[in-house]
């Protein structure tokens, strides 16, 4: 469609309408797009590639019995982790997301990108994509939205955003193949989830880690339940989780803001 208010808005009302899993909402330019913490997504029209698709990650009633699940109760158990196993599920699709779309671009463009934790697609310090997974809420969930939006074009942006985006035209230099971008991330997702869904879990963390090289030491800040706290990134953990050193001890942060310094 050329213009929606949010792909991912669009997305979950197909979803609830008994939408298959795999159902694909693509749009030129969304008026209420947006990201991680009800954020807005500046999509202004033909300037990138805004995208939700509805995905089932459990294969039936019994979610105790799907590989993802039982992973997540697994790494939760033997790690004390005491994650919402919802939670979870939703951030192993955005760590395996993230690694599908760093090689997806690639794929189409030979431009090398580094993953930023939890949801963002980096070159060097700017912003180059997006990823924001949504479950549906409710005692028995039964699909996860997943949205992406990717900067394709060349254009003026706020100018709050000007100095931290960047998009493919002007990080190649060349004009882009929109389709074949579409193509070669949704080619690149199809492969991740399948990895998720066959419980490959630890290719999707190891691929994730080797495409965020500057995430190990990087000084980081967020706002604990008791005020703001810093402290050195060291890595994601099992569910995706980020894992931040504070002097002698690990702290596991799931949610919030947190700043890369």
């Amino acid at each position: 469609m050329e213009r929606t208010t949010s792909t991912n808005e669009i997305a979950a009302r197909l979803a609830e309408l008994g939408a298959q899993e795999g159902t694909t909402v693509v749009a030129d330019m969304q008026t209420a797009g947006r990201g991680r913490l009800g954020r807005a997504w500046f999509s202004p029209p033909g300037a990138g590639l805004y995208v939700s698709i509805v995905l089932k990650p459990w294969t039936g009633a019994n979610k105790g019995s799907d590989p993802i699940f039982a992973y997540v109760a697994n790494s939760a158990t033997h790690q004390k982790m005491g994650s919402d196993p919802l939670f979870a599920v939703t951030s192993l699709l955005t760590v395996a997301s993230g690694v599908a779309l760093a090689e997806g671009v690639r794929a189409s463009t030979g431009l090398p990108t580094e993953l930023k934790w939890p949801n963002d697609l980096m070159v060097l310090r700017r912003k180059l994509a997006g990823i924001l997974a949504e479950a549906a809420h409710g005692h028995a969930p039964s699909y996860v939205v997943l949205g992406f939006g990717i900067n394709l074009r060349l254009v003026a942006y706020p100018r709050e955003l000007a100095d931290r985006v960047t998009s493919l035209e002007a990080e190649t230099g060349k004009t882009i193949d929109r389709a074949l971008v579409f193509a070669e991330i949704l080619a690149a997702l199809a492969e991740r989830y399948a990895d998720l869904q066959a419980g490959r879990f630890d290719a999707i963390l190891t691929a994730w880690r080797a495409l965020a090289p500057s995430l190990p030491t990087a000084p980081v800040e967020w706002e604990s339940p008791s005020g703001l706290v810093r402290g050195h990134a060291e890595d994601i953990d099992a569910q995706g989780a980020l894992l931040i050193r504070i002097g002698g001890r690990l702290e596991r942060v799931i949610a919030g803001e947190v700043r890369w310094l």
